[in-house]
């Protein structure tokens, strides 16, 4: 009974939104624009887009197959 209101009590999004200030992002910001410079960032950015984009599309494509095989049964 105690083990369920200490689950109950403990907040995860407390504990990882209190890790994380606003300052420590933007000294984050600004040693990755250091880094890559202005110019990189909008590649990389494409770059990360893109494969979100492509891993939906793979998952998408994975539960269409998987529907097909209920279906057929």
């Amino acid at each position: 009974m105690e083990l369920t209101i200490l689950l109950e009590s403990f907040n995860f999004t407390h504990v990882l939104l209190g890790v994380v200030s606003p300052w420590q992002i933007a000294i984050i910001a600004l040693a990755i624009l250091l880094l890559f410079g202005g110019r990189k960032i909008p590649e990389l950015m494409r770059g990360l887009g893109s494969g979100i984009k492509e891993f939906k599309n793979a998952t998408k494509e994975d539960e269409d197959k998987s529907d097909a095989k209920i279906d057929k049964k």
